[in-house]
């Protein structure tokens, strides 16, 4: 669980590092520009991370089951599968960069900054993906020391590049999308050099044969990780709606929301290594018939999450302020920060509950589950309350982010409600498909 905390922490402190460095040296529509820009591309690698999920599952339980030759099959189609997706969504994203600013609503100070960033991140998106589908393997066999140590090199290159890009070279927004890129990069190649170097440990001889997709397993990646990708892509799709109500607001809130997002990414990744690690320990166990001890694993995922969330709420009550004063010296950001912390409280313990039932709806593999709830969060809710509070009932930047916060408990019941009822226990594991 530790790595995997730190890891996906490291990961959170790309953007961050850039949000920091570039609100030092660009000021407010600089910050602006990097945390909506920064909202698209993260759709897009949550959309492969999705599909990187689903064969984290089906690797875990090929594991626990005992079939080493179909997890080998399983990665190399992976690989193929990630390949095609990631360049599709550059592709995509690179062409409609113009609209999607446009949808989004975003301030004129910003606006050319923000397509600057979009599209040199983009760009580089097939590292990104590449990145996380490596690590999904390793973690699917329980290794989470690997990515943390990879992410940490990537992490030391991109605190540096942002620097000497963003500060001492004065490339601006541009500066810091290219650090970023070019440190995910570090992170794939490091990841692929590991696993080849550990191929029979794990599995994948990385030979011209293993590289091609399997039909079977083309299958049941897709299928088990469409549910997953829409799962992610509806959460970040509703966070850009959010995000263009309060755009409309004007440049100080959108910097605002940019930076308490930031926030909650760092605490809701950090805390969210304990799903991490509780996933690949459901699988395992499922697939191999030990029900009693994946359940075990869920309680004890609600325990750390409480202990950590409780940690979390604290240091945002007490030190607020000074989290957001990291990223903007604009003291009518430091004013429109209070507003955020008031609201966004009420949802740490929906992420606590998550922690644990959520990851077992994922490690069981049911995939059509987590797809309901991510609608029932990212799109009913989520839209749903931030329109109702923030423009029905005309609370304005308080309602929007209130609304935002009150989502994730359609995710967080519902799957509680699930892990305690019999049903799961009915039917085939997916080892028994593979």
């Amino acid at each position: 669980m530790l790595p995997f905390m730190a890891s996906n922490a490291l990961q959170v402190l790309y953007s961050t590092i850039d949000m920091i460095i570039v609100g030092e040296y660009v000021g407010t529509p600089g910050l602006s520009a990097v945390s909506q820009s920064s909202q698209i591309v993260n759709f897009a690698t949550m959309v492969c991370l999705g599909l990187s999920n689903a064969g984290q599952v089906l690797v875990s339980q090929a594991f626990g089951a005992g079939k080493k030759r179909e997890m080998n099959d399983i990665i190399g189609t992976l690989f193929g599968i990630m390949t095609v997706f990631s360049v599709i969504l550059s592709v995509i994203i690179i062409a409609a960069n113009r609209w999607i600013m446009d949808v989004m609503k975003m301030p004129d100070e910003s606006y050319f900054m923000a397509i600057d960033y979009l599209i040199i991140c983009a760009g580089g998106l097939f590292f990104t993906a590449g990145y996380n589908m490596v690590s999904a393997v390793l973690r699917g066999m329980g290794d989470s020391k690997r990515p943390f140590l990879f992410i940490g090199i990537a992490s030391a290159i991109n605190l540096v590049l942002d620097l000497l890009f963003t500060g001492f070279l004065g490339w601006g927004v541009a500066g810091a999308a290219w650090a970023t890129i070019i440190g995910q990069a570090a992170a794939f190649i490091f990841s692929i050099f590991y696993l080849y170097k550990r191929r029979e440990a794990f599995g994948f001889d990385f030979s011209k044969e293993s590289f091609k997709m399997k039909k079977k397993y083309v299958s049941m990646i897709v299928s088990l990780g469409t549910p997953m990708a829409i799962q992610m892509g509806c959460i970040n799709l509703s966070m850009l709606y959010v995000n263009a109500l309060i755009n409309e607001i004007g440049v100080v809130e959108s910097a605002t929301f940019g930076a308490g997002v930031k926030i909650d990414d760092i605490i809701n990744k950090i805390s969210q290594g304990i799903q991490y690690a509780a996933m690949p320990i459901i699988s395992q166990n499922i697939a191999a018939g030990e029900q009693k001890r994946a359940k075990q694993t869920v309680y004890w995922a609600w325990l750390y999450s409480g202990i950590l969330t409780a940690f979390f709420m604290v240091l945002y009550l007490f030190f607020g302020k000074e989290l957001f004063m990291l990223f903007s010296d604009d003291p009518l950001v430091h004013e429109q920060c209070t507003v955020f912390i008031s609201a966004i409280l009420w949802m740490f313990p929906a992420f606590a509950i998550v922690r644990g039932s959520g990851g077992f709806v994922q490690g069981i593999g049911n995939a059509k589950l987590s797809m309901v709830l991510a609608l029932l969060d990212g799109v009913v809710l989520r839209i749903g309350l931030s329109w109702l509070f923030g423009i029905k009932l005309g609370m304005g930047f308080y309602g929007f982010v209130l609304g935002y916060g009150l989502a994730p408990y359609g995710f967080a019941i519902p799957s509680m409600i699930y892990f305690f009822s019999p049903i799961w226990q009915k039917g085939k594991t997916l080892a028994d498909k593979i």
